[in-house]
C-alpha cells in the first residue's frame, strides 16, 4: 500500500527510497537520497545526493540541503520571518503577499530530531545540529550546536576527548 502525493514537476535522481505516505511538488531530490514516511517537501526545495530525510520532517520552499546531510525525524524548516494569515484588510495572504527567504544546508551537515530551523540562515559543511535545537541563525562547518536558541558547543577547532 502507496500512499504518496508525487506531483509530475518533481526531479527524481536515480535509486532515490520514498516511504509511504509523503507530499512532494515542485521540488528535487539527487541520487540514492531517502525519503522517509510523512514527509513533506515543498516547490523550489532542493535535496542533494546521498541525503537521509527522516519521518516527519517538513522542508517548505527555499530551503537548499546539499549532499550527504542527515535530517532527523520532525524536522521543521520556516521560510517566512513574519508568517499572518491575513493581510492588513482582512483578505488571505497569497502568494504575493509574503516573501520566501532562502535557508542553505551545507554537505554532511547533521540535524537531529525535532530541531526547528528557521529561515534565512546556512548551516556549514560538517555541522551538527542537537535534538530539539532552535537555530535562528548561521552555523558555522563543524561547529555543533545546541539549546533553545541554539549556541555552538563545540567547534571545529575544538579536539574531543
Amino acid at each position: 500500500m502507496k500512499f504518496q502525493n508525487i506531483a509530475p514537476d518533481v526531479k527524481l535522481g536515480q535509486n532515490v527510497k520514498i516511504y509511504d505516505f509523503v507530499n512532494l511538488y515542485g521540488c528535487s531530490i539527487g541520487d540514492n537520497s531517502k525519503v522517509g514516511t510523512f514527509v513533506e517537501i515543498q516547490k523550489g526545495a532542493s535535496i542533494g545526493a546521498n541525503c537521509k530525510i527522516s519521518s516527519h520532517t517538513f522542508i517548505c520552499e527555499g530551503v537548499h540541503i546539499e549532499d550527504e546531510v542527515f535530517v532527523g525525524h520532525n524536522v521543521t524548516f520556516i521560510n517566512d520571518k513574519y508568517p499572518r494569515a491575513t493581510n492588513e484588510d482582512g483578505s488571505l495572504q497569497g502568494e504575493a503577499d509574503w516573501a520566501c527567504i532562502e535557508t542553505h544546508v551545507r554537505r554532511g551537515a547533521t540535524i537531529g530530531s525535532s530541531a526547528t530551523i528557521l529561515c534565512g540562515i546556512t548551516i556549514g559543511e560538517r555541522a551538527t545540529i542537537g535534538a530539539g535545537a532552535v537555530v535562528t541563525k548561521d552555523v558555522p562547518p563543524g561547529a555543533t550546536v545546541a539549546g533553545v536558541p541554539a549556541k555552538i558547543i563545540k567547534s571545529k577547532e575544538a579536539k574531543a576527548g
